[in-house]
């Protein structure tokens, strides 16, 4: 019974050290996003507006003999770059479905029930204010939630914030992010053509082919992962949504057991053990070298390839494709009149999406899961601590200009959009921070 409770004692900080980790990468790469958004701001309102907006609309591309393949500089980031933050994102998905929070039906109810709270109301304001217009198709874009700068602001609220609302915030930005792509995926689709999505079908085969068989040369996963994306790209279907299903091949448990593990990794010790190692034998003796290589590729096996590569990418997505993919959306001329901007139907859709559909969203979706008994409300968190979260999934961005882009054609449209999520995503950052900060006024500061 104790060595029961010792190992799930184990298991739980393993878990936090997990979250510990994404949580301030999450942070640090808020910032950077944020510092990003504000040189953008800059330059599309200053004398190098016409160079800025030039460069993002430069042809960049490929040509041989009569064919030649070319997109923006603004395409090759939002159709290409991002989809690296997709495999991301797809990878945090896959592992909160498989041993996360997301993992068992009682544990996902809540936040996921927040998340669809939180995007079916916001939705709907749009739609209330569009409905008919020029811009009803942009109705996705206050669906979404910014998890790098809505944990951002939570990490500002101070030291009091417990580790339950963390986690319920992440969980419920990554459920978030799992209907956001469904929405890309299924209604930002204008034509589909069928031969792509049954190339990418084959070539995600051959890769969970791969992978199962254990294939250990990178160059066959990137040649077929790029084959997937070009056979999404040509399909119709949005490029980015290939990072999300070349994720779900991806491992996010260890490739073998830990009993086999042990037993193998301590014959391997063994057998080094009782051969008198030392650095230059190593090198000399091709038996101890096997038994070397033997030992790493065991304990390379114990490490799931899921976890490895959110490690190794997120960095490279936090700290240089959404700040470049801030850089070349975030720029939005606002010489035309900002409160003018302010008061046209896309604009007010959004804005009030954002700001008042999110909070309300969250806040009812999640007191009807825990008042029918369907889920229970995390310990230490409180309702007000529920609305504070609510308003901080208001914060859009990333995912809101992204989509944006999808669902309208109309530069004019754009900027009003653009504007929109710039103005509600600040609402909701400042106004949540203030909820939160009184709520937790009078909380145990959280070790």
């Amino acid at each position: 019974m104790a060595s029961e409770q010792a190992d799930g004692q184990q298991g739980k900080h393993a878990d936090q050290g997990i979250f510990a980790w994404f949580f301030h990468s999450e942070i640090s790469g808020g910032v950077v996003l944020l510092v990003c958004t504000v040189v953008a701001l800059m330059l599309a309102n200053s004398a190098w507006s016409e160079s800025y907006f030039h460069l993002l609309h430069t042809m960049i591309g490929l040509s041989w003999g009569e064919f030649s393949f070319s997109l923006s500089l603004q395409h090759w980031v939002n159709d290409a770059l991002m989809v690296l933050f997709f495999f991301v994102v797809g990878l945090e998905i896959k592992r909160e479905i498989l041993v996360g929070e997301l993992s068992t039906m009682r544990k996902a109810i809540l936040p996921v029930s927040a998340a669809l709270g939180g995007m079916l109301i916001p939705a709907g304001i749009y739609v209330a204010f569009n409905l008919g217009g020029e811009g009803a198709a942009g109705w996705g874009i206050p669906m979404a939630t910014d998890i790098a700068f809505a944990l951002g602001v939570l990490a500002l609220v101070g030291p009091r914030v417990p580790l339950a609302l963390k986690v319920f915030l992440t969980a419920l930005a990554i459920a978030d992010d799992m209907g956001a792509v469904l929405v890309i995926a299924l209604f930002y689709t204008d034509q589909i053509m069928w031969a792509g999505l049954l190339a990418a079908a084959v070539l995600l085969g051959l890769l969970a082919l791969i992978t199962g068989m254990r294939v250990r040369r990178a160059g066959f996963y990137l040649l077929l992962a790029v084959g997937v994306w070009a056979a999404v790209f040509v399909s119709g279907v949005h490029a980015t949504v290939a990072g999300i299903l070349v994720a779900m091949v991806v491992p996010v448990r260890a490739l073998r057991e830990p009993a086999v593990f042990l037993k193998e990794s301590m014959a391997h010790l063994k057998a080094l053990a009782m051969a008198s190692l030392t650095r230059e034998s190593m090198v000399l003796n091709r038996d101890q070298l096997r038994e070397i290589e033997s030992l790493h590729q065991s304990a390379g096996d114990m490490r799931p390839p899921g976890i490895a590569l959110e490690h190794y990418l997120h960095p490279v997505q936090a700290f240089f494709v959404l700040p470049v993919f801030a850089l070349c959306n975030a720029g939005v001329d606002l010489s035309g009149g900002f409160l003018d901007v302010l008061f046209r139907p896309v604009s007010l859709g959004i804005i009030f999406g954002l700001f008042v559909g999110k909070q309300i969203g969250v806040w009812v979706f999640t007191w009807v899961a825990v008042r029918t008994g369907l889920a229970d409300l995390p310990g230490g968190v409180t309702w007000a601590q529920v609305y504070g979260v609510g308003l901080l999934a208001g914060v859009g961005f990333t995912m809101s200009l992204f989509i944006t882009d999808l669902g309208l054609s109309d530069p004019q449209l754009i900027t009003e959009a653009k504007t929109a999520i710039l103005v509600a995503s600040l609402l909701s950052a400042v106004v949540g921070f203030v909820v939160l900060r009184i709520s937790l006024r009078d909380a145990p500061v959280e070790n």
